[in-house]
């Protein structure tokens, strides 16, 4: 059997038709790759053999009854671990969580085992979603497949470096900020942002309600298409999502008459010279393949990042405040109520969570709401209708995803500050509800791989995944 690392969704689907292989010879063979490369990587916090296993037996089962294979049959794939899987820990990252078993399964994961997906593990992640590197892990960071010296970013790490590296096909994440886009990037693989509302959020442990969205990580855009409409849809347990059907508008002239606006804000001071020399390259090979570039701007950029991290950490106050120690979480006793939530928090959250909940907590309080997050929500409107104006001239956007390469550990864990601005560029998506995908465009001279985001309109994934395919296949 080839390597897992270079068998596409479709491979995978024709050998099992064929008989070239089983699923559990795929199974076995992402396992084994798993084993042989966590030491020095660590993209999973829990390998789950016996279920990845016994779903590679049912999809055999099925085959030997005649049964049509499902779409993702046989096909292995990581679970970030703030996302539920029925009788299997689940950490968020966090030691607050240590030992916490999910009692059913998210809708999305429902979904990949409907589709046949074998699930080998749970990946690792930032705490509670909270980082752009992985490295507020309470498990340890992962490490970069390119250079294990780098970070892979985050806060869905574990998933982008677990495909890059051959350790499973497929994997889901979560991008609140560019949670999936960027460690996409950093590690040279696909990974799409979909619209908010088009994939449910049921069993997902929530960051920023209103920002949070499930989504694909995959090494080609055709599988992460495929991982996509497998778990998109209508959740009746999720009243943010919608019915969803899955356009396929495929442009036959691939990108010929293709308006790409380029937003001018994307391209200015702070930017990396080779990541900015990949993306105009890809670009410019755009353009001599038919599509039209088209200048764009996007004038409330530079207020997206204060506006995100004032809504960010107000809903993550919110939404943290159930872990402490009686509802959620590791208890410790203390003398009295008051003492032992304090206790519970205080040695069971990490720092960059500590940080956000206090921040938050402050931007909610009495007196400080108006001036902080209600004037966030009105730069989000605004950076809405900055996206809808840039739409009238534009088919989708084009830029980079990171303002700079994967960087060194340590590099930006001095100051929060450092840290916040990889989003730069990502997190107006989140705010406006977007749809956007991290394509490969490149690698610099030390070999780091750098990618290029497209964004397109709300429910319009399939233009994003028809650009991914031309720019992928020229």
């Amino acid at each position: 059997m080839s390597d897992i690392k270079e068998l596409t969704l479709q491979q995978i689907r024709a050998g099992l038709q064929e008989g070239q292989f089983s699923a559990t010879e795929l199974a076995e063979s992402s396992l084994a790759a798993i084993e042989r490369q966590e030491p020095k990587l660590h993209a999973f916090l829990e390998v789950t053999p016996e279920l990845a296993l016994r779903l590679a037996k049912n999809v055999d089962d099925k085959k030997a009854r005649g049964e049509i294979l499902p779409p993702l049959a046989g096909v292995s794939c990581g679970v970030k671990d703030s996302i539920l899987v029925e009788g299997v820990p689940c950490t968020a990252g966090s030691r607050m969580l240590e030992g916490y078993l999910a009692p059913e399964d998210a809708t999305a994961v429902a979904n990949l085992k409907k589709a046949g997906a074998i699930l080998v593990g749970k990946t690792n992640l930032d705490e509670f979603s909270m980082g752009a590197s992985t490295e507020n892990s309470a498990f340890g960071p992962s490490r970069n497949p390119h250079d294990t010296e780098k970070v892979p970013g985050g806060s869905s790490g574990g998933s982008a470096v677990a495909v890059a590296s051959g350790e499973c096909v497929l994997s889901l994440g979560a991008d609140t900020g560019g949670s999936i886009r960027q460690p996409a990037a950093f590690c040279g693989v696909v990974g799409l942002k979909p619209t908010y509302g088009s994939v449910s959020r049921y069993g997902l442990i929530a960051l920023a309600s209103s920002l949070d969205q499930i989504g694909p990580l995959a090494r080609t855009v055709e599988d992460a298409e495929e991982l996509f409409l497998a778990i998109a849809g209508k959740d009746e347990r999720d009243a943010t999502s919608v019915d969803f059907v899955a356009q396929n508008r495929d442009r036959e002239g691939g990108l010929k008459g293709l308006r790409v606006g380029v937003p001018a804000e994307y391209f200015g001071e702070g930017l990396d010279k080779e990541v900015e020399q990949a993306v105009r390259s890809a670009l410019e090979h755009m353009e001599k393949n038919g599509a039209k570039l088209v200048e764009v701007h996007l004038p409330h950029t530079p207020y997206a990042l204060a506006a995100y991290y004032v809504i960010n950490m107000s809903e993550a106050s919110a939404n943290l405040a159930r872990y402490d120690g009686l509802r959620y979480g590791k208890g410790k006793k203390g003398r009295t109520l008051e003492e032992g939530y304090l206790e519970s928090r205080g040695e069971g959250l990490g720092e960059e969570v500590k940080r956000r909940i206090m921040l938050g907590t402050y931007a909610l309080s009495a007196g400080y709401h108006d001036a902080y997050y209600l004037k966030a929500q009105k730069i989000r409107t605004l950076l809405s209708q900055d996206f809808a104006k840039a739409f009238e001239k534009a088919d989708v956007l084009c830029g980079p995803v990171s303002p700079f390469l994967p960087f060194a550990f340590g590099e930006r864990t001095k100051s929060p500050l450092e840290m916040y601005i990889v989003d730069v560029y990502t997190v107006p998506v989140n705010l406006a509800g977007l749809p956007a995908i991290s394509l490969p465009v490149g690698m610099s001279g030390t070999g780091l791989p750098v990618g290029m985001q497209a964004i397109a309109p709300p429910f319009r994934e399939d233009l994003l995944f028809s650009v991914g395919r031309a720019i992928e296949n020229s």
